[in-house]
């Protein structure tokens, strides 16, 4: 894109882009979905959610700097800085471990015992967790017999989670945050209040701090319906006051400071209580045998959500199309108030919750009502209960018993 002087070679540019994004998106946050501590698990999140945010905010700063450059250099220069942080992340990769849960599931006990002394220099906490993976992996597979993509559809239990973690990622798209992020600087150009360009620097850093807030609170509080619900209503509200004061009073000065504060508004909700919870429920749902294909397909319904919207937008808001403005957000309130009521009603609060203990909650079918309140069992009194009811299938090779207590011993003899 640095070198091209063609449409055709900036579309090319855009597709590796959007490829790199992808693969950013989905295989980072599984990363850290499968590496964090239960406790830490929204909070690991939350900070790779400031850190995408903080980027674009460094590049908002800098497009506002050589805007006013007329020469290349008004592109050139944000495209370079681009290279640098990539770079250091590539370097700093070789040095991270693969995912412990990723390695148990393909049988290689040795690397992920070392990749998850890595990750917990406590050894006893090590042995558990390990044992505790071992045993879910175990149980699922003989649940399952396998892992199939085609289970994300047709395993009733399986169907459920892709539900949820498709619903929980698509919240994003449901705001209409794509629309006000997008197009922030049009709405403040119309709006004719200060520096367009530099109000949606300042927008964005305030989205950052809303991150922050965010971040401070994650461990404390249930983020499932306290967060993605009021933050849903909250996007959904300031989009309608915006509406419905433009269509009243429109190109007034006071209707444009009511959408910018509007604005603010909404990125605030959006960025601390929408955005980070929705890619933590994307992960942390489906089972561990079809995490990557869940959350992927979650993934890629969220991104088609978020172009869509912006692709569309244009038609709605200029003046040459629809000249709808501000009113689009009439769209985004029934769409912010219908994906509120789904989090409320089906997505369940898994705040502090082992990926295992997931696991369990959705094999005994609880209710998402009920999922804060359950107890527990463990993986094995789970299979004991799975077998007398006749639900889990025969394991074949080895009885699930004897496998953990092989896990056991070969970790207390590496020990």
């Amino acid at each position: 894109m640095m070198t091209t002087d063609t449409i055709g070679g900036l579309d090319a540019g855009r597709l590796v882009i959007g490829f790199g994004n992808g693969f950013l998106m989905t295989f980072s946050q599984l990363y850290i979905q499968e590496c964090s501590p239960a406790r830490y698990r929204g909070l690991m999140l939350g900070w790779f959610q400031f850190w995408t945010s903080f980027g674009s905010l460094i590049g908002t700063i800098v497009d506002n700097f050589t805007e006013k450059s007329t020469g290349k250099s008004s592109y050139i220069i944000p495209l370079g800085i681009v290279f640098i942080i990539p770079a250091i992340l590539c370097i700093g990769m070789i040095f991270i471990p693969e995912s412990p849960r990723w390695l148990l599931q393909h049988g290689n006990l040795a690397k992920g015992e070392e990749s998850l002394i890595w990750l917990r220099p406590d050894r006893d906490t090590v042995n558990k967790e390990i044992i505790d993976i071992q045993n879910a992996i175990e149980l699922e597979n003989n649940l399952s017999g396998g892992a199939s993509v085609w289970d994300m559809f047709t395993n009733p239990v399986d169907r459920r989670r892709t539900i949820l973690a498709v619903a929980g990622v698509s919240t994003q798209a449901a705001t209409g945050a794509m629309y006000m992020i997008s197009y922030g600087t049009y709405f403040f150009e119309m709006a004719e209040v200060g520096n367009a360009f530099e109000n949606s620097c300042i927008l964005s850093a305030l989205g950052v701090v809303a991150i922050l807030i965010n971040i401070s609170v994650v461990t404390h509080i249930g983020r499932r319906r306290l967060f993605l619900t009021i933050g849903l209503i909250i996007c959904g509200f300031s989009q309608l006051i915006s509406a419905a004061v433009y269509t009243v009073n429109p190109g007034t000065r006071t209707t444009g400071r009511v959408v910018v504060a509007m604005a603010v508004i909404f990125i605030f909700a959006y960025n601390g209580m929408v955005s980070t919870y929705a890619w933590v429920s994307g992960g942390e749902l489906p089972s561990q045998r079809l995490r990557s294909y869940t959350f992927g397909v979650a993934a890629a319904i969220g991104f088609l959500g978020a172009w869509l919207t912006t692709f569309t937008a244009p038609y709605f808001i200029n003046v040459a199309e629809l000249n709808w403005g501000p009113k689009y957000g009439y769209i985004w309130f029934p769409s912010c108030l219908i994906a509120a009521a789904f989090i409320y009603f089906f997505l369940p609060e898994v705040k502090g919750r082992t990926l295992e203990e997931i696991d369990e909650m959705f094999e005994q079918r609880v209710p998402a009502r009920k999922f804060s309140s359950y107890k527990c069992v463990g993986t094995a009194a789970l299979e004991a209960k799975l077998k007398s009811s006749g639900e889990l299938k025969d394991a074949g090779s080895r009885d699930s018993g004897d496998s953990s207590k092989a896990t056991v011993e070969a970790i207390e003899n590496k020990a």
